[in-house]
């Protein structure tokens, strides 16, 4: 992508003229129909002259180099744009859970007046119910704003494992087979016989 001093590929080279310059940068710009012919028609210059300076400042691996270059900023720009998405949401992520400690801190003390109030007088102040849904939905936002699992799954019966016997075979080979004898190789001759009744 860079040559000497830092001076990017399809930037102007140490040595190249404006003229040299000038010629490039407009076969840059045609894109992929670029020809030196067009640059000559369009500059009034000879397809021969064009030719020495293409081969002198490697037009085709300058034009490479744009093309990479290009890409790179189109990459960076696209990250750089997730980057701020991502920050964005963040933020929201973090007010939102704020808003929910708050809400969840108003429930859980409004939850524990009205305990202390049916503790004071049973007949006047809600269900016991109902206060026990408003502390539920405070310990669930709570949970949520804090990052922690909200449902807790017990699983119950019985468990049946199957192991395949191509994984029986490696674990067997891997761990060993504990107190089992290693298996014998028998080498087994088979003798056709001719059956008594052909004999006769």
């Amino acid at each position: 992508m860079e040559t000497r001093r830092n001076v990017l590929a399809f930037e102007q080279q140490p040595r190249e003229s404006d003229k040299a310059f000038a010629a490039f940068t407009l076969y840059l710009s045609l894109g992929p129909e670029r020809s030196l012919a067009t640059v000559g028609q369009q500059l009034h210059k000879s397809v021969t002259m064009l030719g020495r300076w293409s081969a002198k400042f490697d037009w085709p691996a300058r034009v490479q180099a744009h093309a990479a270059h290009l890409a790179l900023v189109e990459r960076q720009a696209t990250e750089a744009a997730l980057r701020s998405k991502a920050a964005e949401w963040l933020t929201r992520q973090s007010e939102h859970r704020e808003e929910e400690w708050k809400v969840r801190s108003e429930l859980l003390e409004a939850g524990r007046e009205a305990l202390r109030r049916w503790r004071a007088n049973a007949a006047r102040c809600g269900s016991l119910e109902g206060i026990a849904r408003m502390l539920e939905l405070a310990s669930k936002l709570g949970r949520l704003a804090s990052g922690m699992p909200t449902d807790h799954t017990e699983v119950t019966g019985e468990v049946t494992l199957s192991v395949d016997v191509e994984w029986e075979v490696a674990i067997k080979k891997v761990y060993g087979r504990g107190s089992e004898p290693p298996p014998r190789v028998i080498e087994a001759e088979v003798i056709s016989e001719t059956p008594k009744e052909e004999q006769r």
